[in-house]
């Protein structure tokens, strides 16, 4: 016999569109087998209805012959040759009567019952099976569809506990249905062929017996076919008894097994952990469909991964169909519709979104690892679990969120043990790596053992203890903010460029090579890869305003400055090069020991990355141009200020000549009775240094009024 196509049980609780395409092929090769079941069941009935009406027909004939003598004819009524002939055919077709009716006995035992309990019995054993299924299946759909509408916001324990239950209940009785399903299936290939072969077997076995006075070499060939045809059958039946026995131990042993799976959600998280290594997934998932302007809807699929595809299939078809080409896209965790364990899978080029929703937490964050670990390209190489995980733990090791800022600043310690290097890998936010980042390494842009700032932290609060000391002298209240509060509104309004944006913060890191145009778009890569990783989809909306002293992000509620970046401190500013949405900058900040550090900001907008980048640069060309012309404006008054300085010097050195000339003359003519003029004639004049000397003390004028 040839081999027997059999339903996998394993994979009945996966419910996989492959299984019921599968399944399919039974159900209809089960419809194909009742149908020619029935019309070879009514073509045996007609011949076991016939033989019953042949042996009816043989015992009248033979009673028809022993009455012969009775018959009372007018013409030869006493024709012994005639009658004991008659009689003779009487005798004989009477025993051919008595042997009609035993193969009429035979026939309905060997031939009609086989086929009538494989009809009655078995076929609809399976049909009855089936619409239990049906049934259950349905019950499934509906309790799966009523938990996943389960409200976020509105969690109520007792709904979701009779959600959990009914998904539970209705999931462990398809199990059951399915399996046993497919069990009678299994099984049916089996029957189909002792219910063909059995009546077959039963009918000619019969005819034998009932021609056993017939030729004794046809008697014989047909008994040694029938005998093989006998032997098959028995070893068929025993395979089969073997296989239902299996069947039946595989479906008690997955019953133990899989009592835990039929929960949406795992009770125990520690006993089935997350798995990042994962480059192939599959499985059902909720996803969702524009139906309008503002109105969506969600449908269950199956989705699978291939390669750098994912896969979406509906139930009833054979195979599945491109849903989006997962390399170089990025994935996130999405607040979707007030559903839970939502995330958003974006193409390369920004333009295909699909929001997809799991059954659970670790479910969610197994598909999220799942595409990050295909969209860097990673299922490409030869031992694809072993390189995602060293990817994996290297992005472990760098992103380590800090959930305050004085950790934060213990982190950024530089250790004694440095790393050796980092693992590279593709850039998983959109963009092809360029040519410079093929040849700089990622030390070269980002700092080693540099965590990442998720949320929204002053930079100056190391300085709000000096600053709330000296406000606590002074009587002033201090702003938590760090802003000190004196000519922030005088800067803004004197300001000439004054643009308000709305940008969400993702994340900032330090960075090493703040001159390179490609540490941007890594410090993207780095942030974006970390949130997926650590499941990160919350982000802070502020008010991005620029003008030309600096940039400010304001909270839209309290209209208070969270942070504020002088204009100058900015060294550059670019948008990502495939989406637009997302721009970020690096910042000049005072490190925690007095030395200079490059910190990378990013952040995401709505569709103006460009444009903020522009008014940046702006910003700081305005800004430029006008530090030049107050440093030409302080250099022209320092020069004045010399000059007015320098003139002052020169009057009062001319007025200290003239009274130190004045001072000579009175003292030569007070003193020209007693003293001789020279011999030239001309009084005697101080020198500059005489002149000094007289004049730093009065004393000695005093003294030479008294002499004189």
């Amino acid at each position: 016999m040839p081999g027997i196509e059999k339903l996998p049980i394993e994979e009945t609780l996966e419910d996989s569109p492959q299984t019921r395409s599968l399944l399919g092929v039974f159900e209809e090769d089960t419809a194909a087998m009742s149908n020619y079941c029935t019309q070879l069941y009514q073509a045996m009935q007609r011949i076991y209805d016939a033989q019953n009406e042949l042996s009816a027909a043989t015992h009248l004939t033979s009673r028809l012959l022993k009455e012969y003598d009775k018959q009372r004819f007018p013409l030869g009524g006493d024709d012994e040759v005639m009658s004991s002939t008659l009689q003779q055919f009487a005798k004989v077709i009477d025993e051919l009567s008595s042997c009609h009716a035993v193969l009429s006995t035979q026939l309905a035992d060997a031939m009609m019952f086989p086929i009538t309990q494989f009809k009655e019995r078995d076929l609809k054993e399976i049909l009855t099976l089936k619409e239990v299924f049906q049934l259950s299946s349905d019950d499934h759909d509906v309790a799966n569809n009523r938990y996943s509408r389960l409200s976020k916001k509105r969690d109520n324990d007792k709904l979701r506990a009779e959600a959990v239950e009914d998904v539970y209940t209705s999931r462990k009785k398809q199990h059951q249905t399915m399996m046993h399903y497919f069990c009678s299936l299994n099984t049916l290939q089996y029957k189909k062929k002792t219910a063909l072969l059995e009546p077959l077997l039963g009918y000619m076995q019969a005819q034998i017996s009932f021609y056993k006075l017939g030729s004794e070499n046809l008697t014989q060939q047909w008994e040694d076919f029938l005998g093989t045809i006998g032997t098959s059958v028995q070893n068929v039946r025993r395979e089969m008894d073997q296989e239902v026995g299996q069947m039946q131990e595989t479906i008690q042993e997955m019953e133990k097994s899989c009592d835990q799976l039929y929960a949406p959600c795992d009770p125990d998280p520690a006993h089935s952990p997350v798995c990042r290594n994962l480059t192939r997934k599959q499985g059902y998932l909720y996803i969702r469909n524009k139906t309008g302007l503002v109105s969506s809807s969600w449908e269950r699929q199956y989705f699978f991964t291939q390669g750098g595809n994912l896969m979406q299939q509906r139930r009833g078809e054979v195979a599945g169909g491109l849903l989006t080409d997962l390399d170089n896209s990025s994935v996130m965790a999405v607040d979707c519709d007030d559903r839970r364990f939502c995330f958003q899978v974006t193409s390369f080029d920004g333009k295909k979104v699909v929001a997809l929703q799991s059954e659970s937490r670790k479910d969610c964050e197994e598909w999220i690892a799942t595409i990050n670990n295909i969209s860097k390209r990673i299922y490409l190489s030869e031992n694809a679990e072993e390189v995602a995980a060293r990817v994996n733990q290297s992005a472990l090791e760098a992103v380590t969120p800090s959930p305050s800022f004085q950790q934060r600043h213990e982190s950024m310690r530089p250790s004694s043990k440095g790393r050796a290097g980092r693992a590279s890998s593709i850039s998983s936010v959109g963009s092809e790596p360029s040519p410079a980042l093929s040849v700089l390494s990622l030390d070269a842009l980002v700092a080693p053992e540099t965590p990442i700032q998720f949320d929204i932290i002053s930079p100056v609060s190391e300085e709000n203890s000096g600053q709330s000391k000296t406000a606590a002298q002074s009587g002033r209240r201090s702003n938590p903010f760090g802003e000190s509060g004196d000519g922030t509104s005088e800067d803004t309004e004197d300001s000439i460029l004054h643009q308000l944006f709305i940008v969400r913060f993702l994340g900032s890191m330090e960075v090493k090579s703040a001159e390179s145009p490609d540490v941007i778009s890594e410090t993207m890569r780095q942030i974006l890869a970390a949130r997926a990783i650590h499941n990160i989809f919350k982000m802070t909306e502020s008010h991005l305003l620029v003008t030309c002293d600096c940039l400010k992000l304001i909270d839209p509620q309290t209209q208070v400055t969270r942070l504020r970046f002088p204009i100058t401190s900015v060294l550059q500013c670019s948008s990502h090069q495939d989406n637009k949405r997302l721009f970020g900058f690096v910042l000049q900040a005072a490190g925690s020991r007095g030395d200079s550090r490059a910190v990378c900001y990013i952040f995401e907008s709505n569709n103006d990355g460009e444009k903020i980048c522009d008014s940046v640069g702006l910003a700081k060309q305005i800004a430029f141009h006008s530090e030049m012309d107050r440093k030409a404006v302080e250099k022209r008054k320092e020069h004045d200020k010399a000059k007015e300085k320098q003139q002052e010097e020169l009057s009062k050195q001319k007025q200290i000549e003239k009274d130190l000339e004045e001072q000579s003359r009175l003292i030569a003519a007070s003193s020209r009775p007693a003293n001789q003029p020279a011999a030239d004639g001309q009084f005697l004049v101080l020198s500059n240094s005489q002149s000094e000397d007289s004049d730093a003390g009065e004393e000695g004028k005093k003294k030479g009024e008294s002499e004189a």
